[in-house]
């Protein structure tokens, strides 16, 4: 999809309130190739990147009736993935980000709905202004998800084993196979807790820490054993054995599909990345496939606290 919007990065970066919005409009093809509007409001999101990059994540805000009859119908709430910055590399980095995303729906029903956007910005700053062409996503807003399951969003803190099991197992797994640690459904970072027929689920969002992505300005907590984020660390809850394989021997009944969902997305990588990519997952599945690296790996360092 291509849209286009025009704020200030300074503005909007600066404020710190969650309730603060920034009227703007959001420029977008229609079906039908046509450039059409809608006007929204715009927040920066996050901690990290609003400090670190150039461009802060953004959440768009959309009144119901402008939306109505639009491509936006229904979405009261956007999040919008932007580059941390506005070389090409960092816009390669959006496209793993989605493609996390799309490597997630081959494994998990319990995900957020990504489109992927290329995006004219441009940034207001007084008299003068600056253009810039980038890449990046949108993800669907959690009541959104919500309804899908006939569910609600809660904001309820919960011990990750009240959790349900095969969900939260499936989420865990994931987390693993594209060696992202910056997540913890504890206090809530980067997941949200999806409460459906009596069970919380976890939803798993911002994978752009993981090692899969490989982000220049990605690192990892010092409390980790880790030295880089491109280490795998098994970061879920100890849980019953024979739950646990039997996670391990679905994920490896999705291994094709996997790889499939990969190969769809090849035109975002260049050849030694997209090879680069695909050896690292196939390293996870060795890991699942050997007894003794799964009970190293992740039967072995599973929490407990």
């Amino acid at each position: 999809m291509d849209i286009k919007i025009a704020f200030s990065i300074r503005e909007v970066s600066k404020s710190k309130s969650d309730s603060v919005f920034f009227p703007t409009t959001l420029r977008y093809k229609n079906g039908n190739g046509v450039w059409d509007s809608i006007p929204v409001e715009i927040r920066a999101r996050g901690n990290f990147r609003r400090a670190k990059c150039g461009f802060p994540p953004l959440r768009l805000k959309i009144k119901k009736k402008d939306a109505k009859g639009t491509v936006f119908e229904g979405n009261k709430s956007l999040k919008l993935v932007l580059p941390c910055q506005s070389s090409g590399d960092y816009n390669k980095l959006i496209q793993k980000e989605y493609v996390c995303y799309q490597l997630y729906q081959a494994v998990s029903q319990h995900t957020f709905n990504t489109r992927m956007l290329n995006i004219t910005l441009t940034n207001q700053t007084g008299k003068s202004s600056k253009e810039f062409a980038l890449l990046g996503f949108f993800i669907e807003d959690d009541d959104l998800v919500a309804d899908r399951f006939g569910g609600k969003i809660t904001e309820t803190k919960m011990h990750p084993l009240q959790l349900q099991d095969t969900t939260a197992l499936r989420h865990d797994f994931f987390q693993h196979l594209i060696a992202n640690t910056d997540w913890s459904s504890v206090a809530s970072h980067n997941v949200k807790i999806l409460v459906a027929n009596k069970t919380n689920i976890p939803l798993a969002y911002d994978f752009d820490m993981s090692g899969l992505v490989d982000a220049p300005y990605a690192g990892v907590n010092e409390s980790l054993d880790i030295k880089s984020v491109r280490q795998r660390l098994y970061r879920g809850f100890c849980r019953a054995e024979p739950m646990v394989e039997f996670t391990r021997q679905y994920y490896l009944s999705k291994e094709a599909a996997i790889f499939e969902t990969l190969n769809q997305h090849t035109s975002y990588f260049e050849e030694k990345e997209f090879a680069r990519t695909r050896k690292y997952i196939e390293e996870y599945f060795e890991i699942l496939k050997s007894d003794k690296l799964f009970k190293v790996n992740i039967i072995g360092a599973c929490r407990t606290k």
